[in-house]
């Protein structure tokens, strides 16, 4: 059964290893737009990292209704090292932000689409790593609101917290989550 879809921003979130991508819509989502480049910023368990405090802030105050993360896949669809990161991270971010939505999107190819973007807008290659992550988002966030355009449901797979799922918790987060291709 489709899920209706709520008026209110979303945001995209493109996970790196050094740093994070944001991209955010307007209300109605109908276009992505660049937020930031976050510092990814690796905490001990039990303690919540300043990237994560910082797009809880930006869910609260722009009211978003979901939060959409890519989820890097081998041009093959397989998952690799860099998966597991995301879906880990995604479990942190549930947790931080809940109630509010969370979904895995699958983001084959949109570094190679920001890089392009980036170029055909004139700036220079030595530019875009200031700036590649959030327009990596970009295009997360455009495609997801697209194809919830497209077919009247969030896409992608749902994170679903279950059994005490808990944001300090990296190492134990595959068994405490649960995806749904709603």
């Amino acid at each position: 059964m489709p899920e209706d879809i709520e008026r209110g921003a979303r945001l995209a979130v493109d996970v790196g290893s050094v740093r994070v991508g944001l991209a955010t819509s307007d209300p109605d989502g109908l276009v992505a737009t660049p937020v930031a480049t976050l510092a990814r910023d690796a905490k001990s368990p039990g303690q919540t990292s300043r990237d994560v405090v910082e797009i809880v802030r930006e869910v609260q105050e722009r009211g978003a209704r979901c939060v959409y993360v890519g989820l890097p896949r081998h041009l093959n669809g397989t998952e690799g090292a860099a998966s597991q990161a995301a879906r880990a991270y995604s479990v942190w971010l549930a947790q931080a932000v809940a109630p509010v939505q969370v979904r895995l999107v699958d983001e084959r190819m949109t570094t190679v689409t920001a890089h392009q973007a980036l170029q055909a807008s004139g700036r220079s290659g030595r530019r875009h790593r200031e700036v590649v992550d959030q327009a990596a988002a970009v295009v997360i966030l455009q495609y997801a609101l697209d194809a919830e355009r497209a077919t009247g449901r969030r896409p992608g797979e749902r994170v679903v917290l279950r059994g005490g799922a808990r944001p300090d918790d990296a190492s134990g987060a595959a068994g405490d989550l649960r995806t749904t291709a709603e």
